[in-house]
């Protein structure tokens, strides 16, 4: 174990931890809700095909961290490579956007666990669970990286139980062996095309597309514990590799199952589609069952969250652009001031929820939707731009432990992809908001950024340690 200091982080990780770190982040309320808003508005197949297009977004953007972050293994990741190889107002902007993301992701979730424990406890306010799970999730995060990563690899490990239970028993299903509630025939693959294969053309598809990446997101939280891996630069390939393998599983094989079995003009987000699957192939217990597997979703998620945002504070304290007591590590190597005021923000977002859910939560939930796009972009634009410095060095690409293949078509794609699913968010008049809040947010931070920077100049405050 490595020596600890005021700004050294454990290396405690190893590969099933940060495996199901990234699983935890990812399995959420996106596959457990926003399938069926995906399915009613691309249909069956375009549903399937929304995803397959999601899971090539994942695996270009995760092939361009994985080389950086084998590279570069630092806590913050991707922030810190955005400011090293595009610039440090990019990089700034990043981290915000990341830490804004898992903030507001961190109060919806509360708000959520406490509507789910709701249904068992009727006669107790949801506001005293969220308190309750807002303690347990802090406490999960500040006692040890290795006690946070040994309770999410728990966590994570119940929701994928779960979908492989989905997968085998919704299979059975739509092929007879187990029988529907109403009595009805096997569907078998019928409903895949009752509607036509795009019933509504290939639009929805692309609009759809910021949905299905959001789904997908939390994969890049394996780049966020680089930092804090042991022998990054065999483990994190490893992760990425079999991360990006099961995503693949557990998301397509699910939606097509949830395609078989639920008619596109029954899919919706008002209810999760996985409980009206369930209630149509009878199985016993069903919403007792996927309430809990719901709450230890988002808990898990949560818990991921607060993780996140916390590394986010620690690095751009690290960086120079917040105060220095930010770095602070506790005696077992947890950024405990950056925890505690990520939690206070996801408080604050728990808050807004309750009081103004129309207003200032829904404009933060936006953001947070379009921030994991641009992310994205950030990752795959400093992909590009490492390799052609690296190469430019004279370097000999041998040196390079971990090498995304077909350079510059990886980095490019995955740029042009992501970019195109923000493009279709301008479509789509539910999720426009996210452009209308998410662009001025950008450039808030940039002009935030260089405020910053003048300021420090003028009082000979400048700390920056890179």
């Amino acid at each position: 174990m490595d020596k600890i200091n005021d700004n050294q982080f454990q290396r405690t990780m190893k590969t099933r931890h940060l495996v199901m770190l990234s699983l935890g982040g990812v399995i959420g309320t996106g596959l457990f809700f926003n399938t069926g808003y995906i399915i009613a508005s691309a249909g069956p197949a375009g549903a399937i095909l929304a995803y397959l297009l999601g899971a090539v977004v994942v695996y270009l953007v995760m092939l361009c961290l994985g080389e950086l972050a084998v590279a570069m293994p630092e806590t913050g990741a991707f922030h810190t490579y955005a400011a090293r190889f595009i610039s440090p107002a990019t990089g700034y902007t990043v981290a915000w956007l990341y830490w804004l993301t898992w903030t507001v992701a961190l109060g919806s979730s509360l708000t959520a666990a406490g509507l789910c424990m709701k249904q068992w406890f009727p006669n107790i306010e949801v506001w005293v669970w969220c308190f309750i799970f807002c303690c347990v999730i802090f406490i999960l995060n500040v006692i040890t990286t290795q006690f946070f990563a040994e309770s999410e690899f728990w966590f994570s490990l119940i929701k994928v139980l779960t979908i492989i239970i989905f997968i085998v028993a919704g299979s059975a299903a739509i092929f007879g062996f187990i029988p529907m509630k109403d009595g009805t025939p096997a569907p078998f693959l019928s409903n895949l095309t009752t509607s036509g294969w795009l019933p509504n053309g290939i639009t929805p598809i692309i609009m759809t597309m910021v949905a299905v990446n959001f789904a997908f997101s939390g994969t890049e939280l394996i780049g966020i514990a680089a930092g804090e891996t042991v022998n990054p630069e065999k483990i994190i390939p490893l992760a990425i590799k079999t991360t990006i393998i099961r995503l693949v599983i557990f998301f397509v094989g699910t939606v097509i199952v949830l395609a078989a079995l639920l008619p596109m003009d029954q899919a919706g987000v008002s209810e999760s589609p996985f409980v009206q699957v369930f209630k149509n192939i009878g199985l016993p217990y069903a919403a007792d069952f996927l309430n809990f597997v719901i709450l230890t979703a988002i808990l898990s998620a949560a818990n991921s969250g607060l993780y996140a945002s916390g590394r986010m504070l620690w690095s751009l304290s690290n960086q120079g652009t917040l105060p220095r007591s930010f770095t602070k590590l506790s005696k077992r190597g947890v950024p405990i001031i950056a925890l505690t005021i990520s939690m206070l923000g996801g408080l604050l977002a728990l808050f807004t929820s309750i009081v103004a859910p129309d207003t200032v939560f829904v404009a933060l939930t936006a953001i947070s939707g379009f921030a994991v796009v641009a992310v994205w972009l950030s990752i795959c634009a400093s992909h590009y731009f490492f390799r052609r410095d690296y190469v430019k060095s004279g370097k000999p690409l041998s040196n390079l432990k971990f090498k995304a293949p077909y350079y510059p078509y990886i980095p490019i794609l995955g740029f042009i992809m992501c970019t195109i699913a923000c493009i279709g968010l301008a479509f789509d008049p539910e999720q426009r908001i996210a452009l209308y809040c998410g662009i001025p947010f950008v450039i808030c931070c940039y002009i935030s950024y260089y405020l910053t920077n003048v300021y420090n100049r003028k009082t000979g405050n400048d700390h920056d340690r890179n």
